[in-house]
């Protein structure tokens, strides 16, 4: 690039953001304004209708009116909500855009006979007053040409359609609020000046998005189509997790008018890594979804106390799916339905409801029914207390602001009639918990039932959620998009669950085999099968570049893969420190324990994050407390820092970036020449970015190579 002094381009660029800076600034300070106006008209109007509005519930005339001044009251607040929700997220937007206001620019030729055009793309999408563009959203369909990185004739989709158009200059640009430090001209990935620039940055305690530096192969997979099942295959440091979150973000663009927060479910290896990514989509100007670990996700099933459910095996889910069809319920199959220590129907009712549809097999269909009739016989329960004295007596007693609480008001029945009618409001708010039961099929022995149907003693948790599924239907049919990442960590049965559990959403399912680090996952070809049953055939995308590792390191991990995929792929950094091997000998765990201390006292005086990532947690633990203050030891709910030294094992550093890794116990008998030792080393060597310590306490594992 010529020197800023002397650089027309520069200087041209500088004026450019200056004036785009000022008019954000202007949209803030009008944004807020209109806020605090909005706001304090709105309680002064709100006010005064209130003040007009006279409660009289004496007749039928005089309640019609009062309960339409009342609507109308509740109109005006609703609108005067919508128009703050709206003003507030664009002020978000700009307050977003203030940091960086763009990071590129395209110059299109739409047309030949026609100027070109320059579009500046930020986080966020901007107009001014007039409605005119000034910035445009990453995610805008025009923003494509900018990721596609072909210069001249490129195309993007606009409504289903493609649009054609020359690609004259794409720019990048360094900018920190109204300064531009500098900018590139780029064509290529290996000339992305940016990207390049990030890859030099350490370790940091959170990702961050990578929404200017999104490469060619990332953002197929970001603006892929929408399909029911999307499989993501990505070699180790391909910014898988980076990806997911932006097409998260990127769905969320999409679809801003249907899709919220609460429909998105993304499922995280452990509770460091959520720690870890609970950032970017916030930084990006949206929410972020319901995010889970499987542990997490079983707990909010109220299964914590059956282990993790990896254990059921997928013939014992089948088992069940073939005893479903063929099994009657019994008597002792049900139970009460209770609303907290109060039986509200016996278990008896439950039983005469099931038998009345006895011709129906069990399942969905016949669940339903019994549920429909279990809300009948609550309600005539309720319609039977309500002429309970006792029951008056009882709603009578209770104080002014209690009455508001259930009734809207305060009452005064002037008749029988009224105190029945007034009681049988009370019993439904005092009970509605009731119903909740019903609906959740509490009145229902799951664990009886399947224990009378594999013939075992008790069911784990993923084999209790499955039947509970087969036999009451359900699930979380509000879910539109379930993101799973680490998808090799999970075993057959469970992805089987999840596959039942959201029937209806569509799947992006992201990993690499080579990091399946435990026995007994489940394969990319079964991982197809189970999703292809369910929801359709998977479609595959594959990330094969790293932009984690330094070509040394990516080198070294890559040595574990067959020949034939370490030919497909590569690495964009540049050249960096050579792996170092330390071997000690066997027994000499004094001389060990020093050389990972000079190691742990050497890495804290450097910049950036060095972990020491052990085989297991028995190990990290040994280590840590070998090593004392001079390391700190992750555990699953720590916060992950940005600088210093960690220990942790290996299941905890899944998906994790770090400067400095230190592999220790890198001994044949630790990491045998096994499949399984190879994904283990591998997925431990490529959590590094710039540097690689191997060290042995005895013969070095055949999996290391020497040189």
């Amino acid at each position: 690039m010529a020197d800023e002094t002397h650089d027309d381009t520069f200087r041209e660029e500088q004026d450019h953001l200056s004036a785009i800076y000022a008019q954000l600034c202007d949209l803030r300070d009008t944004l807020t304004e209109e806020i605090e106006t909005n706001h304090r008209g709105a309680a002064d109007d709100l006010r005064e209708m209130s003040e007009e509005i006279r409660p009289d519930f004496g007749g039928t005339d005089e309640t019609m009116e009062t309960l339409a001044a009342i609507e109308t009251l509740n109109s005006v607040i609703d609108t005067y909500n919508q128009y703050h929700d709206f003003t507030v997220e664009k002020l978000q937007h700009v307050l977003l855009l203030l940091r960086q206001p763009y990071f590129a620019k395209v110059t299109l030729e739409m047309r030949p006979d026609r100027p070109p055009r320059d579009v500046y793309i930020g986080a966020a999408g901007m107009t001014d007053k007039r409605k005119r563009p000034l910035i445009v959203d990453w995610r805008s369909p025009v923003a494509e040409t900018y990721y596609n990185q072909e210069m001249g004739t490129t195309s993007y989709q606009v409504d289903g359609r493609t649009r054609t158009v020359n690609l004259l200059l794409r720019r990048q640009f360094d900018i920190t609020r109204d300064t531009l430090n500098s900018y590139f001209d780029t064509t290529v990935a290996i000339e992305d000046s940016l990207l390049l620039g990030a890859l030099k940055k350490h370790h940091s305690e959170k990702l961050a998005a990578i929404t200017a530096t999104i490469q060619r192969e990332q953002n197929a997979v970001i603006r892929h189509k929408d399909v029911p099942v999307l499989l993501v295959s990505g070699i180790a440091g391909s910014g898988k997790t980076s990806v997911l979150l932006q097409r998260v973000a990127y769905l969320f663009y999409q679809e801003r008018k249907t899709l919220s927060a609460d429909q998105v479910f993304l499922f995280t290896p452990n509770d460091v890594f959520l720690r870890y990514i609970d950032t970017v989509l916030p930084s990006m100007g949206e929410k972020n979804p319901r995010i889970f670990t499987w542990r997490g996700f079983l707990s909010s099933l109220g299964l914590s106390e059956r282990g993790d459910g990896r254990d059921g095996s997928p013939e014992e889910l089948a088992h069940l799916e073939e005893g479903v069809r063929t099994l009657t319920l019994e008597p002792d199959d049900l139970r009460e339905v209770r609303c907290g220590e109060r039986v509200m129907l016996k278990a008896s009712s439950v039983v005469g409801a099931v038998a009345k549809f006895s011709r129906i097999p069990v399942g969905p269909r016949l669940m339903a029914l019994v549920k429909d009739e279990l809300h009948d016989r609550l309600d005539r329960r309720l319609a039977a207390l309500s002429k309970s004295e006792e029951i008056w007596e009882e709603m009578l007693g209770l104080d002014v602001e209690e009455q508001v609480e259930v009734f809207g008001q305060t009452i005064s029945p002037a008749c029988d009639d009224e105190c029945a009618s007034y009681a049988l409001t009370y019993l439904r708010h005092l009970f509605a918990d009731a119903h909740d039961e019903i609906e959740r099929g509490n009145w229902l022995r799951i664990d009886r039932i399947g224990i009378r149907v594999l013939g075992k003693s008790a069911l784990s948790a993923a084999e209790w959620v499955y039947l509970k599924l087969l036999v009451m239907g359900g699930g979380e049919k509000s879910a539109r998009y379930v993101m799973v990442d680490e998808v090799q960590d999970y075993t057959v049965t469970q992805l089987m669950v999840l596959a039942r559990y959201f029937p209806q959403a569509h799947f992006v399912l992201l990993g690499d085999e080579h990091q399946a680090i435990r026995e007994g996952t489940a394969t990319f070809d079964q991982v197809r099968q189970i999703f292809s049953a369910t929801h359709g055939e998977a479609e595959t995308c594959e990330l094969l570049t790293s932009y984690r590792s330094s070509p040394e390191i990516t080198a070294l991990f890559t040595s574990l893969l067959p020949l034939d995929e370490r030919a497909r792929l590569a690495s964009v950094q540049r050249a960096g420190t050579p792996p170092r091997i330390v071997e000690v000998a066997d027994g000499d765990a004094g001389h060990y324990v020093a050389e990972l201390g000079h190691i742990a006292e050497k890495a804290a005086g450097e910049e950036g994050l060095t972990a020491i990532v052990a085989a297991d947690a028995a190990r990290a633990n040994w280590i840590a407390k070998q090593l004392g203050k001079r390391v700190r030891l992750m555990e699953r709910d720590s916060l992950m820092p940005a600088t210093g030294v960690v220990v942790m094992d290996l299941r905890l550093a899944k998906g994790l970036e770090f400067d400095h890794v230190v592999v220790p116990d890198a001994q044949a008998a630790v990491y045998p020449d096994t499949q399984l030792s190879r994904r283990r080393l591998y997925t431990a060597i490529s959590r590094a970015m710039h540097e690689v310590t191997i060290v042995s306490q005895g013969e070095l594992s055949p999996l290391v190579p020497r040189g």
